[in-house]
């Protein structure tokens, strides 16, 4: 993994603004969130990270048990309104977009080309840039921003933000943020970097009791979540199997 510098430079800008670590959103993984009330809401555009939200790390193709979630993400957004933006495909280390094109035959997708990391300014620039040259452009309170790492996609959205997002409870949720919506993904698929995942969770902890501001509760954006689906019975063929089911 390439050295982040705009990640290095986060813990700086939190002591400006600490809130920027909290996400609006928090799942253990995308078939939790409801993508057609997303849509329904007014949100039309999506970008994804791969790496344990989408892939196991360092691999291009979709973790299996997330197939009908995505499926139906992309049919709620459209073709072309969903991207994934990556610290590896796509980005200057990715020698002649080699990654990039897997990721997007695996995951059907376009793979945003962006030089700077995530959560750098000019990473978020690349993005505005997709999405504004689209048929019908999408502005970034339209957006939903969905990762695994609180320092890298939950910053990057909430440094999306205009700062004049409505505080009326009257207004839908997606006007009182006044930019994308930030969904953190809090399951791993394949432990990766614990330690900084940790560090990264109590941050978020601390901060959350110092702003006093519940997870979601404040926005609104609890309908966007749901349960996640039941495991699928275990196949019992053999009769050795049964046997065993029965002794349980």
């Amino acid at each position: 993994m390439p050295l982040n510098i705009p990640g290095i430079l986060v813990p700086f800008h939190l002591l400006k603004n600490p809130r920027l670590i909290i996400p609006h959103v928090t799942v253990k993984d995308i078939r939790q969130i409801d993508f057609l009330a997303l849509r329904n809401a007014g949100y039309r555009g999506a970008v994804f990270d791969k790496d344990n939200c989408l892939t196991i790390p360092y691999k291009d193709a979709l973790v299996p048990q997330l197939e009908d979630a995505w499926k139906e993400c992309r049919e709620a957004f459209g073709e072309g309104n969903v991207i994934i933006v990556s610290n590896s495909a796509g980005t200057k280390f990715d020698a002649g977009g080699i990654q990039a094109e897997s990721v997007s035959y695996h995951l059907s997708v376009p793979v945003l080309r962006h030089d700077t990391l995530k959560p750098g300014y000019s990473c978020i620039a690349s993005i505005r840039a997709y999405f504004s040259s689209l048929r019908v452009p999408i502005p970034d309170d339209e957006l939903v921003i969905v990762g695994d790492r609180i320092f890298t996609d939950v910053i990057m959205a909430n440094r999306m933000r205009s700062g004049f997002a409505s505080s009326s409870s009257d207004t839908p949720a997606r006007a009182r943020i006044g930019g994308p919506l930030a969904i953190w993904t809090n399951g791993v698929w394949q432990k990766e970097s614990m330690m900084m995942r940790w560090a990264e969770k109590r941050l978020l902890d601390v901060v959350r009791k110092w702003a006093r501001h519940g997870e979601t509760s404040s926005v609104g954006t609890n309908i966007f979540v749901r349960e996640l689906p039941s495991p699928e019975p275990r196949k019992t063929g053999s009769a050795l199997t049964k046997l065993l089911d029965m002794m349980r």
